[in-house]
């Protein structure tokens, strides 16, 4: 039996129960200012829910060169997916020069700082950012980062957007949202292991595949389940699904790049650790990379 959706009495009481469990100012920023070093560090904005304790960044190339396509590398939309916005900084700290020469390089490693430090997918008004990016979005944490990205829109090329998927998918968060829309959704299976979402609409499959391959040097591939999905999508390649990112105002939709991809890694499961996790996503990155040099 369903409840009725949450009101503003609702979404209050919910923000309340809300507490920090780990802190952005010193496991996220001083990564961030280690790489102005290497790169053009821009801070684009502060959460005004405490805008001296959420201030967000770009990460990107010293140079921009028109010749060169342009990559952009998401973590943190969802704030309690650890290990997107760890593996955009070390791959920024750790592979990015590598592939200076063929790209320019734009990164927002933590695009939810108060979901980071909430361990929340959503942000303090109950609203999911990975459902909201669109024009006038409700999201303070999309509209700063769409804001920001109005320059170089028209020029991603392609876009990884880093995400895990948990055990508190199904324990935590989807409960709060089932009660939060008044509706009762069926729980999907918790895939154990890394899998990619690709575009419905512009799928890109060998570049999926790519992203696959590097990945399983570092960590195995989520299988299916007896009904050949993943969270409920069909498989479309070992893998991989596809889901309509603008139709479901995605972070990876939001632009009209020619290669998008969000990285799902499982953080919960017995055979990785937190460092593989953080692998994965660089692993993820650097394959589909090498496969877009190739590609040119």
């Amino acid at each position: 039996m369903t409840n009725s959706p949450w009101g503003q009495l609702e979404k209050d009481n919910w923000f309340k129960l809300q507490t920090i469990k780990r802190s952005y100012k010193t496991e996220v920023l001083p990564k961030i200012e280690k790489l102005k070093a290497s790169f053009d560090v821009v801070q684009y904005g502060s959460l005004s829910y405490n805008p001296e304790l959420y201030p967000v960044f770009l990460i990107q190339s010293r140079h921009f060169d028109k010749a060169k396509k342009t990559i952009l590398i998401t973590g943190g939309v969802h704030g309690y997916e650890t290990s997107g916005v760890h593996g955009a900084l070390a791959f920024m700290e750790n592979e990015a020069r590598k592939y200076a020469d063929s790209f320019n390089l734009i990164c927002a490693p933590c695009i939810s700082p108060w979901g980071y430090e909430t361990i929340n997918r959503w942000n303090p008004k109950a609203i999911d950012p990975n459902r909201s990016f669109v024009s006038n979005s409700p999201a303070e944490e999309c509209a700063l980062f769409l804001k920001a990205l109005e320059p170089y829109v028209n020029d991603i090329y392609a876009h990884f957007d880093l995400h895990e998927t948990t055990d508190t998918d199904n324990t935590v968060f989807r409960l709060a949202k089932n009660q939060r829309d008044g509706k009762d959704e069926e729980l999907t299976e918790i895939p154990d292991g890394f899998y990619g979402v690709g575009d419905s609409e512009n799928p890109c499959p060998e570049f999926q595949k790519a992203i696959i391959d590097s990945v399983k040097k570092v960590t195995h591939i989520a299988p299916p389940d007896q009904e050949g999905r993943i969270i409920g999508v069909p498989l479309e390649q070992e893998g991989v699904i596809n889901y309509p990112l603008k139709k479901l105002s995605l972070c990876a939709g939001f632009s009209n790049a020619k290669y998008t991809t969000t990285t799902e890694v499982y953080p919960d499961s017995p055979k990785v650790t937190d460092a593989i996790c953080i692998e994965a996503q660089v692993a993820a990155i650097k394959g589909g990379l090498d496969y877009l040099k190739c590609a040119n």
